[in-house]
């Protein structure tokens, strides 16, 4: 099948089943296939491609680099109270990340906080996924994930700390729209470089530099990405490695730096009961709050206030009823990754995009 110049749309449900399709073919468990599709799904249907189906072709390059083990099983390694460390035996990161999602909330229910520390993750796509469904059961969420470098530290032109992200959710009187801040520590995400490479589009100044060093506009040509807010970033992204991996005796940075070696990833998922500090009001606090942001008068050039995560949960309200475009860039890649794998393309979609 060749790609229209444009791409595609497809209907959430129908690339969701594609991806499991493909994913599962590629080496994934069925179940492990389905929970991946549904991560990277929620991405494309938030207009975060960076982190949807496009990632697929690396995921299953990783199952045969080794990266990703099919077979892994997260499992829990110790506890103490509250606390939680567990190895996710290199199994697909969306699975690895469910598993500490569940963890922190088990733990929470019991003692009022939950931190779920899993150790040897493969990339876990977006995390704020995770960070929504523990927002989803009434519980305040933090969720971080860290890797080897990929960005350069302020101040260097070179690789030196990762694009660490992190996310933060709190429940509001609408359970399926929590707040939810999804941050990448860098000027932006990988993802949106490769998105950009993929559709043959230049990407601003300040995203990334060129292996001299040097700000370049070409993804192709991208040695490392910049911090978000220069020394703001990589300081916040250093102290995620320190809490996502140091804390967990299993740091990445160092051991990357010293031996030029690809330690894995970990993740951190972390629920907090609010009834556990007395407040039996927290997402109606929340939502006013919120709602006390939202009237603020607005600037000239803006139209409109946007709360964390509201863009996002617009935007999916939208793609699940017009569909979700996938790049011809991508789309590409998919259908000879298809072909190779023996999976069909979806047949059925809505309309050429354009």
């Amino acid at each position: 099948m060749k790609a229209p110049r444009d791409g595609q749309i497809f209907e959430a449900a129908l690339l969701r089943d594609f991806a499991c399709a493909l994913l599962q073919a590629g080496g994934f468990t069925e179940d492990q296939a389905r929970q991946t599709a549904d991560v990277l799904v929620w991405a494309n249907l938030r207009g975060v491609d960076s982190h949807g189906v496009l990632r697929i072709p690396r995921y299953i390059e990783m199952v045969e680099l080794g990266l990703i083990n099919p077979a892994g099983i997260p499992r829990d390694e110790f506890s103490r109270g509250s606390i939680a460390v567990s190895s996710a035996q290199r199994a697909p990161g969306a699975v690895a990340m469910v598993f500490a999602a569940r963890k922190a909330l088990s733990l929470a229910n019991d003692h009022g906080i939950g931190w779920c520390s899993m150790q040897g993750i493969s990339h876990a796509g977006a995390i704020g996924y995770y960070a929504e469904q523990i927002a989803k059961v009434g519980h305040v969420a933090i969720v971080m994930t860290a890797s080897k470098p990929l960005m350069a530290y302020h101040g260097s032109k070179v690789e030196g700390v990762s694009t660490n992200p992190i996310a933060i959710a709190a429940p509001t009187l609408d359970p399926d729209r929590p707040l939810l801040l999804d941050m990448s520590t860098a000027s932006v995400a990988l993802g949106k470089i490769m998105a950009a490479k993929d559709a043959g589009k230049s990407i601003p100044l300040g995203w990334g530099v060129d292996r001299d060093g040097n700000d370049t506009t070409d993804p192709a040509k991208v040695a490392a990405v910049l911090p978000m807010a220069g020394p703001k970033g990589s300081g916040l992204s250093l102290m995620i490695e320190v809490l996502t991996s140091v804390l967990a005796s299993n740091p990445l940075i160092s051991v990357a730096l010293s031996s030029g070696s690809d330690p894995g990833a970990n993740g951190v998922a972390v629920a907090l009961d609010p009834k556990a500090f007395r407040n039996q009001s927290f997402a109606a606090d929340v939502s006013a709050v919120s709602d006390a942001i939202k009237t603020l008068p607005v600037a000239a050039d803006t139209d409109k206030i946007f709360l964390p995560g509201e863009r996002g949960f617009d935007e999916a309200d939208r793609r699940r009823v017009k569909g979700i475009t996938v790049t011809a860039g991508t789309l590409s890649k998919l259908s000879a990754l298809a072909s190779t794998l023996g999976v069909s393309m979806p047949g059925a979609f809505r309309h050429s995009a354009g």
